[in-house]
């Protein structure tokens, strides 16, 4: 099995997020909440695997289910897929949407800095689309396969997708990404960057610290990794770029880059959908007794639902969902 670690550098962070980071969860052959789960070592020489999730209900069911590859978070210098916080997510992603789900891992910054993360993620699709996996049910079907990720799995779901674009894969056709408060950012600040600074999960400090772990040595915010919108980056209206579900909240600091985010598709001509959720932080999705963490998942589910319908039409939407 590939070797795990995570970066040995120190980012600075709060008492809530090294307990978020200090539970990690072992795969378990044995059906936990009706899914089974299991480590695939893509790259041993990078270290690079997925932990690989199916629930006994796509294993019974007739027809094809989804398969989902979820990127995790942590600024690209954190997190692992055997975090509990992540083991948790991507388990009930398994079973409230019956689909096949893959935790990506990814080498850290600042050791192996930008754009290895992207090299990773990428390898782990082109992985997917030629290998017989271990452990993958017939009825997977990776022609209907979409990509997850929250914070910097978000931020690398864009990515994969942009260079999926560029890319002749066998098999695998991506049919929708799902950014969860996803990673961006830019040189001059947001407003909500300044108004929620002191974010009890990501503070500003924090943000800027691990972008600069991250980018080339020499680059700054408007590098067109942090600032997929900005004069640097790449025009993405004239290639194929699939459906998207933007997910923010009121009170996150990356707030005001996940409405730009999805104003910028929007102008591009893409099929884009904005969800956010007004009384919550950065990361409300690890915390299981919010409600606003179930909504998120009926909104994924409905989101798979309607984009491996034969019926799917273009929808560029916002909802913003309150809770009593």
């Amino acid at each position: 099995m590939a070797n795990k670690e995570e970066s040995s550098h120190s980012a600075p962070r709060g008492a809530i997020m090294e307990a978020l980071l200090a539970e990690k969860a072992p795969p378990s052959s044995t059906p936990v909440t009706g899914v089974v789960s299991s480590d695939v070592t893509v790259d041993p020489s990078r270290s690079l695997w997925f932990r690989l999730y199916v629930p006994t209900s796509a294993v019974a069911a007739a027809d094809a289910v989804p398969v989902v590859v979820y990127y995790h978070g942590g600024g690209f210098v954190l997190s692992s897929p055997d975090l509990k916080l992540y083991d948790d997510l991507c388990r009930g992603l398994a079973r409230e949407l019956s689909a096949v789900v893959l935790s990506a891992s990814h080498r850290m910054a600042p050791e192996h800095r930008c754009p290895t993360q992207y090299d990773d993620g990428f390898e782990t699709l082109k992985f997917i689309d030629r290998a017989k996996i271990d452990g993958f049910p017939p009825n997977a079907d990776i022609g209907k396969c979409f990509l997850a990720g929250d914070s910097s799995g978000g931020n690398m779901s864009h990515h994969m997708a942009v260079r999926a674009a560029k890319h002749e894969f066998q098999k695998l056709r991506i049919l929708g990404i799902i950014l969860i408060q996803p990673f961006f950012g830019a040189e001059k600040r947001s407003e909500s960057e300044l108004e929620f600074e002191w974010n009890p999960i990501i503070t500003l400090e924090r943000a800027d610290f691990v972008w600069k772990q991250f980018l080339p040595e020499g680059s700054n915010r408007d590098h067109p990794a942090v600032n997929v919108f900005g004069s640097k980056s790449k025009d993405i209206s004239r290639i194929p770029f699939p459906a998207t579900l933007v997910v923010t909240s009121g009170l996150d600091l990356l707030r005001d880059w996940s409405r730009r985010y999805y104003e910028w598709l929007v102008k591009s001509g893409k099929e884009a959908k904005l969800i956010e959720y007004p009384k919550v932080p950065h990361a409300f999705y690890a915390f299981q007794h919010v409600p606003e963490a179930h909504m998120l998942i009926n909104e994924i589910k409905e989101f798979v639902s309607v984009r491996t319908s034969s019926t799917t039409t273009t929808q560029t939407t916002i909802a913003v969902h309150s809770t009593p």
